[in-house]
């Protein structure tokens, strides 16, 4: 999907709060976003907004090469704390899996090239990981994906953020438990915003239960998710899941994607015809 007048301003906040999580003073928060600024009124708009937000996030990196690096990590130990009891939960439920994707689904809620740092609070993580379990999901197409799961074999894995590849993460367990599947588990090459790298996979201890790691870019290294090596790899493999919006932007232009997420702005809810806030298990 192509960017919208709507996401400039977003690319403009983002930018402020990757230089207050550096804790760089105002005088060289501005400088950073007047740069920024000067890049969006030059740059051409008919591109995807990760392709924008690449060159957004790899100007605020000649500041500071991971901004968001002390949050990332406070995601990841916050979802292991809290990873035994979502097990729990997943365990006890009458559909292991279905339950499974929901709290990868709600997972999604870490993201703060969209939303803030409350959401790194057990008590409130907790909370809203409950309410979407009991909930249906907005768009549900798990039936289609447990039918194509009986004659699969490679999953291709789109991650998103950090502390969310640990909901990730028990999905793929529940998945592994029934199916033999090779994985393959695709994160940025480098930090961009909270977005997982191979460090948080290994880190979480995703890297002893999937197959393979790829990367894409965070806008230095890595290929666009947009690009032929990507349509490469999603023809070689059974089923594709990808999570985030970040995702959806970069590879709605493809066929045959699961897309799993949590709606979080005008401009995606109005592509997938949803209203924000929707909770989306989608093949496309």
């Amino acid at each position: 999907m192509k960017a919208e007048l709507d996401c400039i301003p977003c690319f403009l906040k983002q930018t402020l709060k990757a230089t207050r999580f550096a804790g760089f003073d105002s005088e060289t928060q501005e400088k950073i976003l007047r740069e920024v600024l000067s890049f969006l009124s030059k740059a051409d708009w008919d591109k995807t907004p990760p392709e924008l937000a690449h060159i957004v996030h790899k100007l605020i990196r000649s500041y500071n090469d991971d901004p968001f690096k002390d949050v990332k990590k406070k995601s990841n130990d916050l979802a292991l704390e809290i990873y035994p009891g979502l097990k729990s939960m997943v365990e006890k439920s009458k559909d292991p899996i279905k339950t499974a994707l929901k709290i990868a689904i709600a997972g999604n809620i870490i993201d703060f090239g969209a939303l803030d740092e409350k959401v790194i609070d057990k008590e409130y993580l907790m909370s809203f990981v409950k309410k979407i379990i009991n909930e249906d999901l907005d768009v549900d197409d798990f039936e289609k994906f447990k039918s194509m799961l009986k004659d699969s074999i490679k999953i291709l894995y789109f991650a998103d953020n950090s502390g969310e590849i640990v909901f990730d993460k028990l999905f793929i367990e529940e998945l592994k438990k029934k199916y033999d599947l090779h994985v393959t588990f695709v994160v940025k090459a480098g930090p961009i915003i909270n977005d997982a790298t191979l460090e948080d996979v290994k880190y979480v201890g995703l890297d002893k239960i999937i197959d393979e790691v790829r990367f894409i870019s965070n806008g230095e290294k890595g290929v666009e998710r947009n690009s032929k090596e990507v349509f490469s790899w999603i023809k070689e493999h059974d089923i594709v899941i990808s999570k985030g919006q970040g995702n959806y932007e970069g590879l709605s232009e493809f066929s045959g994607i699961f897309y799993a997420l949590l709606v979080k702005c005008n401009v995606v809810a109005k592509h997938l015809s949803v209203p924000v806030k929707s909770k989306i298990f989608i093949y496309r």
